[in-house]
Order: structure tokens, then C-alpha cells, then sequence
């Protein structure tokens, strides 16, 4: 192999270990017992010191490594130098021994945006939901999401102290998904995933009007497309401007490798550039499969309120 791999590759590969180190700040703050839990906008707002900790470490790592990148997070931090035992500047063997997709072997470091959500179901976090728990890190170019890193700090918690703590999953487009076993939910049952702790009549009308034969209330949007890829639910349906980019830019990148797909509740795509606006403001409807037929069910009061 001639020259250093593609920047996307590389970018990727520190994405996993920078997404490792900030699992594990989660992990260690939870330990802890000292949360530091501050609202935001409200009690549904929430977030704690490792919302804080782990932020600074993903983007104080990735911009040492990745000078020219555009980095956007969730939290609203002072600017402030990041410690060196926030600093995580590995890179994943596994990430740099795939090819990069022909499509994005040219892309420079300049033209990515980076969406950086550094604890993902802050609100499960605090109540001992811990599956719920990511850590998401979406790469886009051209406003698209094109690859993405999702690590679960607490995959594997119930099963006890023997148990080997977190897994990372990462994916690309044009490449694919790994670090899961990709299954479809059953084909004869329309399971649908949805909030747990942000729901509302349009959000409740739009899933009733999927005809559900079940209905799974989880929290955090990368778990929710845990729950599609690993064929826990057919479909994620919020029809609430809930969500933000940050939320949905690794999900979605996965979803689409493995060839799912995530739009707003018309059908549309989401765009990630750096200038775009943070709100998810149309909702968002995620499928492994049968995208269409979910997009045709959405009822026109949902389409109406949601524009």
C-alpha cells in the first residue's frame, strides 16, 4: 500500500479510539457517583459532567490530529485547553486496513464537518438506563452524512462485573457497517421505536398511525438505530423537532451503509453542512427497510404541523 491512506480513513480510524476514550470518561464519571448534572432548557434538558468531559476530549483530540476540520458539538463549552489525559490520538488498525470507497479517496480534511453528540441519552444516563447510552461521532461532506462512529459505553452492563464493558461500531458509505451482527426485524411485525421521554400527540398520532404491532420506547437516537440495524424495530418514528444534527449524522451514515434509510417525516434527506441549523425541525423517520411505505402512513396533520 503507497502513501498514507485517504484523510476519510483516517479520520475514521481516530474517530473509533477518540470515541473509545470518551466512552470510557462516561463509564468513570458514572462511577464517580458525581454526575454534576445542570439543566439546559429543562428537566428533559439534561447534562453532566460527562456530557462535558467527554466533548472536550473527542474535540480537543480530533482537531490536534485534524487542524482543518470543522467540529460541531452539542454542548456550548468555554473554550478551554483540553488536558493530556483527555487526549486520545490512536487510530483504529481495523478503520485503515478497509479501502476507502473510490468516491471519497480525494475529499480533503477542509471540506469535512464533523457532528459530534458526546453523550447521546443524557437523560437514561441519569436515571441508570445505561443502554441507552452512546456516544456519537457523523462525519459529512457536501452535506451529506458519509461515515460514522457510534460507541456504547455500557453494551454488555447487565450481564455483571465478568463482563467486557462497551463496543464501537463504526461505518461508511459506499463501504459498510462494523462492529455488529446486521439483522433485520421479522418481516410479518411492524415494530416501531420511538422516545421514551419526549413524546406529544403528533408524535404519539404519527406512530398509532403506523399500525404498530409493537411499540419499543427507548432513548437516544443512536440507540434507536441500534435497534433498526440489529432487527430490534422496523422503524424509528418522531414526529417532533426534537432531534439535531449531532443526534442523527453517525446514525444516519451507518443506517445508509448497511442500506437503510433516514429522512424527515415528507421523505426528505437531512443535509449536514456547517452552516445548516442544528434542528432536526421535520421530525425524523428512520427504516432498515420499506422506508416508502412508513413515509406513506404519516397523516396529514403530522405532514401539516411538521414543516
Amino acid at each position: 500500500m503507497s502513501g498514507a491512506p485517504p484523510v476519510l480513513m483516517r479520520l475514521v480510524a481516530s474517530a473509533f479510539c477518540v470515541a473509545e476514550r470518551a466512552g470510557a470518561i462516561v463509564r468513570r464519571v458514572l462511577h464517580s457517583g458525581e454526575l454534576g448534572i445542570v439543566e439546559k432548557s429543562g428537566a428533559n434538558d439534561l447534562q453532566t459532567l460527562a456530557d462535558r468531559l467527554a466533548q472536550q476530549s473527542i474535540c480537543a483530540s480530533l482537531s490536534r490530529r485534524f487542524p482543518n476540520l470543522t467540529i460541531i458539538g452539542e454542548e456550548d463549552l468555554p473554550s478551554e485547553e483540553a488536558g493530556d489525559e483527555l487526549i486520545e490520538s490512536g487510530q483504529a488498525d481495523d478503520v485503515l486496513l478497509k479501502t476507502c470507497p473510490e468516491e471519497f479517496t480525494d475529499v480533503k480534511e477542509e471540506e469535512l464537518v464533523v457532528w459530534v453528540d458526546p453523550l447521546d441519552g443524557t437523560k437514561e444516563y441519569t436515571e441508570g438506563l445505561l443502554d441507552n447510552v452512546t456516544v456519537l461521532i457523523g462525519v459529512a461532506h457536501r452535506g451529506r452524512a458519509i461515515a460514522g462512529v457510534i460507541n456504547q459505553p455500557f453494551y454488555n452492563y447487565q450481564l455483571g462485573s465478568g463482563a467486557t464493558l462497551g463496543r464501537t461500531l463504526w461505518g461508511v458509505l459506499g463501504l459498510g457497517a462494523f462492529g455488529f451482527e446486521l439483522n433485520e426485524a421479522p418481516a410479518d411485525r411492524r415494530i416501531v421505536t420511538t422516545t421514551r421521554s419526549h413524546s406529544n400527540k403528533l408524535v404519539t398520532d404519527c406512530v398509532d398511525a403506523m399500525e404498530p404491532h409493537e411499540v419499543v420506547r427507548v432513548g437516544g437516537a443512536g440507540n434507536k438505530i441500534l435497534q433498526l440495524i440489529e432487527g430490534r424495530a422496523s422503524a424509528y418514528v418522531f414526529a417532533s423537532p426534537g432531534c439535531k444534527k449531532w443526534d442523527t449524522c453517525a446514525p444516519e451514515a451507518i443506517l445508509h451503509a448497511v442500506g437503510g434509510k433516514l429522512t424527515d417525516v415528507h421523505g426528505n434527506s437531512y443535509r449536514y453542512d456547517a452552516d445548516v441549523k442544528h434542528m432536526n425541525s421535520a421530525g425524523v423517520l428512520a427504516t432498515l427497510r420499506n422506508h416508502q411505505f412508513y413515509i406513506s402512513r404519516v397523516p396529514p396533520s403530522v405532514l401539516q404541523a411538521l414543516t
